[in-house]
């Protein structure tokens, strides 16, 4: 049964969901159910890169900062 999923997407990441969709003759939302289908369906865990990894949970407690903070802050991270 087929239910209707309202999402907030980067407009970027949109205008190229049109492009792929029409591109490979798919609706977007088909090509979103397939990718969910794989998640669900996959046995391996997804592994992140090693620079996304060791900045994981950084912010779990505290508020993000402005983007020159994370800038100096990943910089801090990957460089030690």
């Amino acid at each position: 049964m087929s239910k209707k999923l309202t999402l907030n997407i980067d407009e970027e990441l949109i205008e190229f969901a049109h492009l792929y969709s029409r591109q490979n003759d798919l609706s977007i939302s088909r090509l979103f159910e397939d990718y969910l289908y794989r998640l669900k369906t996959s046995d391996k865990k997804q592994i992140l890169n090693s620079k996304t990894y060791q900045l994981y949970g950084i912010f779990q407690s505290e508020q993000i900062p402005d983007k020159k903070e994370l800038r100096k802050i990943f910089h801090e991270k990957t460089l030690n």
